[in-house]
């Protein structure tokens, strides 16, 4: 070590030494400092460094992959090429779905990006196929997906569909109220569907097409506005009721006229069944279950929005039926 080096070390032990007083304060203020530190500062259960990411979500049902990727794919990506800060644009195209996947630079804010994309696909609405509506994503990353819970019936005396029933209009609204919750999606049981089975033979020889039998379902549920009626000085409101609520409701339907007589969607002359069936997915839990997946919004603490969930889980849990209030929740890696 250089003679310098060691006389200036010197100097400094032997001024801490006539100035003990002065060291000891130092080393008990900087001790106080790094407890309150330990204390005060924010911690992340998942620190999220992923890029600035906006994903377009469009659904074209019942169109192959090849004819997205040319009529709705192609077009998102080259107009988003051109977007200020761009980094990438890839795309995914599937079967029914396309998946646009917009990477901005380093440090670029999230919600002025969602703008500047939103505002790009106002531009290409018009080239776009008529039926087709693109739509982005809620405002979070990858890493965004922080808490899983499941819904446990351990009486097992509801079904799948009726757990999807409460995740779907009871607990996903509760916990999208969470301060930080960008969305809560839905995993595993049934989609309630009514379903009409028709027989296309009987549709031929009738001289019905599949549409009208679609247009007249449509137009029988739904409710029509009126006019008022004045009689006797009483003003009436009228207005037409239609909405189907039971499976009779929809099998009585008229889709044409023989001879004089309706020919209704239950007759088995025209199809084969009108029945309550389910779009199914799965989650695996204690066998197959409901539950769900809280993701957080774009650069928020995970530690703050998982405690605030939890929170409200607690909350509405005893408004829960006593068969449901049994929950497995795990915490889901980013």
């Amino acid at each position: 070590m250089p003679r310098e080096h060691v006389a200036m070390i010197s100097r400094v032990i032997e001024w801490c030494a006539h100035n003990r007083f002065l060291v000891f304060t130092g080393v008990l203020l900087l001790s106080l400092t790094g407890i309150w530190s330990m204390g005060h500062i924010p911690l992340d259960a998942l620190p999220d460094i992923s890029d600035v990411e906006v994903i377009i979500h469009t659904n074209w049902e019942g169109e192959p992959p090849n004819i997205i990727e040319d009529q709705v794919s192609y077009p998102i990506v080259t107009a988003l090429l051109a977007a200020p800060n761009v980094k990438a644009v890839r795309a995914e195209t599937m079967f029914n779905d396309s998946y646009v996947f917009v990477v901005f630079e380093d440090g670029t804010d999230m919600y002025w990006a969602r703008s500047r994309v939103v505002e790009y696909l106002q531009t290409i609405a018009g080239r776009l196929p008529a039926d087709v509506h693109p739509a982005i994503g809620p405002d979070a990353t990858g890493a965004g997906w922080v808490y899983e819970y499941a819904l446990v019936d351990h009486t097992h005396k509801y079904s799948l569909a009726d757990l999807r029933t409460l995740q779907d209009w009871h607990l996903r609204y509760q916990l999208e109220t969470v301060p930080g919750v960008a969305e809560v999606a839905s995993m595993g049981g049934f989609v309630r569907q009514y379903q009409v089975s028709l027989d296309p033979n009987k549709l031929l020889a009738y001289g019905i097409p599949l549409s009208t039998v679609i247009d007249r379902v449509k137009s029988s549920t739904n409710e029509v506005g009126g006019r008022v009626l004045e009689l006797s000085g009483t003003r009436y409101m009228i207005r037409g009721l239609g909405y189907l609520k039971s499976l009779d409701d929809l099998g009585n339907v008229p889709v044409m006229a023989k001879n004089g007589t309706p020919v209704l969607i239950k007759d088995w002359e025209l199809c084969h069944s009108v029945r309550i069936c389910g779009r199914r997915g799965r989650m695996q839990g204690d066998g197959e279950t409901v539950g769900g997946i809280v993701v957080m919004r774009y650069g928020l603490n995970a530690l703050t929005v998982i405690d605030g969930v939890k929170k409200k889980l607690a909350e509405i849990k005893p408004s829960l039926p006593p068969a449901w209030k049994s929950w497995r929740v795990t915490i889901a890696p980013g």
